[in-house]
């Protein structure tokens, strides 16, 4: 018989919280109240350029290259509005130091329907839980002033851990955190992955969220008992999982 589930971890970006509007309107509005006028297209489409570009040269918020997450996320910024045509860097500052400031904050997030009361009835259910998230160390306060982070028995980000989903590693320190076997923990994210390949690699069991911004189906590999289309959908996936002898 399979041991009793113990664990849950989660991702949190577009599985627990999502931004509550595009990147480049917020940019473009912290920039018009420095008085610059940018488009929020031109800096939606310029900041997730730099942010890809940012993440292969420097992956991890380039902790192993010397960088702090808080620097790298200034460097994102500044690189934004200069692909977005804005070049003088000392105008761009205090805009950068603002907006790293912003994000930190319940102002700009908002929970996913079901968050609250999916993560509410897993406690009841006597599940520890806790968060496995390619992040910085804002998440905590993030998840404190979106009145989530008490449902957690730890945070471990990628910048804690020193390495990064789909990187086995990070789990595997979870699971030391939680002092528990891999087969009595499970993971729920939204990609598959970060999310669904790579807990499982380490011996969890793992879910699947559909979001919004999901445009192909997942693999066949994935078992449509994994497969979560909204949050509060765990709690059926989570019973069929503890009566049936699950395979990995």
């Amino acid at each position: 018989m399979a041991p009793r589930l113990q664990l849950l971890t989660w991702d949190v970006k577009d599985t627990l919280l999502r931004l509550r509007h595009p990147v480049g309107e917020g940019y473009a509005a912290q920039a018009q109240a420095h008085g610059l006028k940018v488009e929020a297209a031109a800096l939606g489409s310029a900041f997730h350029q730099a942010y890809k570009a940012q993440n292969q040269k420097f992956p991890n918020y380039g902790l192993s290259q010397g960088l702090t997450s808080r620097q790298w996320w200034l460097d994102v910024v500044l690189q934004t509005f200069h692909l977005a045509g804005v070049q003088n860097s000392k105008v761009l500052e205090p805009i950068a130091n603002k907006l790293y400031k912003d994000f930190s904050s319940a102002e700009n997030w908002q929970m996913l329907e079901g968050a609250e009361s999916t993560l509410q009835q897993c406690r009841e259910r006597g599940l520890r839980l806790g968060v496995v998230s390619n992040f910085d160390r804002r998440l905590e306060d993030i998840l404190a002033q979106c009145g989530l982070r008490k449902h957690f028995d730890f945070i471990l980000t990628s910048e804690a851990a020193g390495c990064a989903k789909p990187d086995p590693k990070i789990f595997q320190q979870a699971l030391q955190l939680a002092d528990i076997e891999p087969s009595q923990a499970a993971h729920i994210g939204d990609h598959y992955l970060n999310d669904y390949q790579a807990p499982r690699k380490v011996g969890m069991h793992s879910f699947l969220l559909m979001s919004t911004k999901t445009q192909d189906p997942f693999p066949r590999t994935v078992s449509k008992e994994h497969i979560l289309p909204s949050l509060p959908h765990l709690l059926v996936a989570l019973n069929h999982l503890e009566s049936s002898d699950p395979k990995h």
